[in-house]
């Protein structure tokens, strides 16, 4: 169990412009984020701008035997930390990412196993990104989750995560 106060050691940074293996990165993130091997994440892989999440619903069950909205809000707030870590991991970048604001709509009850897809909300959003941290050393990016119950659109979810200068 991790130790309250101390950060969890940094993941080795994956070549010059390679991504990370998503089977290595979610073995450090349960390591680093305790609640993560109770999340009932199956699956990560990446589609363009996408990170998508393949996740069992039965360990997010509520009393009514749906998808917990606390549960699935913190896997949309957690989804779009990993997108935002994992795309800097790519560009070279060690940094401490946190979310700074974030909001959801819950559409339709969640009644099975599920995919959680994250993109940024604007298309220009990571070029953005790119330009502010090159020119002021932090910056903010927007992006938007959707859980997805086969074709049903269950949640939609927004989040602003802030990329902390070098320390």
């Amino acid at each position: 169990m991790r130790e309250i106060g101390l950060p969890h050691p940094r993941l080795p940074l994956p070549a010059a412009r390679q991504a990370d293996d998503p089977a290595t990165f979610l073995g450090w993130l349960a390591e680093a984020i305790p609640l993560v091997e109770h999340l009932g994440i199956r699956g990560m892989h990446r589609e363009d701008d996408a990170l998508i999440w393949n996740v069992a619903l039965a360990p997010n069950l509520n009393d009514k035997g749906t998808g917990f909205g606390g549960a699935l809000t913190a896997q949309t707030t957690l989804l779009g930390w990993c997108w935002t870590t994992l795309w800097l991991r790519e560009r070279g970048y060690a940094r401490d990412v946190v979310v700074a604001e974030a909001s959801q709509r819950f559409l339709a009850p969640v009644t099975g196993d599920y995919r959680l897809i994250c993109t940024p909300e604007s298309e220009a959003g990571p070029e953005q990104l790119e330009k502010r941290l090159k020119a002021r050393g932090k910056g903010r990016i927007a992006l938007v989750q959707r859980l997805w119950c086969d074709d049903t659109l269950c949640l939609e979810a927004r989040g602003d995560y802030a990329v902390l200068p070098d320390a």
